[in-house]
């Protein structure tokens, strides 16, 4: 048996683990592998920046450490040491740990892996709506961010929920593209005009006379003013 000599003294680098994994996690792991695999995630998800973080198969066996690790487990096999790698994340997929997407490339089919945290149940979700876009690079996708839902954009921007105007937010959700509806909340509030009386005569100028019609793509506080004058004008409080 190979022996740890200790931790040396100064500042070491350190890997964020949940508390929760030492409590809930942790029993109910009986494999090595499985063990060696999860205590890994930690370690390499970390080192990865961006909102949404995974892993690829061939990360996993591009890691020194972590093929060793699993190589002493049972053989120096490499094809042995692979298997039980895919065994082992396949363990932790079906565990919950991790969580697991597929994509099409060109270049063929790409497994994804992220831990099971909300970003990751986010990114799980980005995914299979479609999402997400193919990069040249090391991380073959990026995973488009969440669109805020309608109640969450009034309420950054605008102000607090009445249940009239959730109700009115309901039928614009229904009536208009999510993209209109932010654009419009991004004028009012560049126009420091934050009331969705104002979002709401933009929409439908914009639904009456053809959203890109004379605009020249400035979102000013006179473009704004442009955007409900006319007939709308006198339904908008200045």
């Amino acid at each position: 048996m190979k022996k740890f000599d200790g931790f040396p003294p100064g500042k070491l680098n350190t890997v964020m683990i949940p508390a929760l994994f030492f409590t809930d996690v942790l029993p109910l792991i009986d494999d090595l592998a499985e063990l060696k695999l999860t205590l890994y995630c930690f370690r390499a998800l970390h080192q990865i920046e961006g909102e949404y973080r995974y892993l690829r198969r061939v990360d996993f066996v591009r890691d020194v450490a972590l093929m060793d690790a699993l190589a002493a487990i049972e053989s120096d096999d490499a094809a042995d040491t692979e298997a039980l790698l895919d065994a082992a994340i396949a363990r932790a997929v079906e565990r919950g740990t991790l969580l697991h997407a597929e994509v099409a490339l060109d270049s063929g089919a790409e497994q994804l892996y992220f831990l099971n945290t909300v970003r990751g149940r986010s990114a799980i979700s980005q995914i299979q709506a479609g999402h997400w876009k193919s990069v040249a690079g090391e991380r073959p996708i990026d995973i488009l961010p969440e669109r805020p839902n309608i109640y969450r954009l009034y309420e950054n921007n605008i102000g607090m929920l009445t249940p009239m105007i959730s109700d009115a937010l309901k039928d614009a959700e229904r009536t208009y593209p999510a993209t209109w509806i932010e654009e419009a909340v991004e004028i009012a509030v560049k126009a420091n005009k934050r009331s969705w009386r104002y979002i709401e005569a933009i929409l439908k100028r914009w639904e009456t006379e053809g959203k890109n019609r004379g605009i020249d793509g400035g979102h000013s506080e006179q473009n704004g003013e442009r955007y409900v004058s006319g007939k709308y004008a006198d339904f908008i409080e200045s």
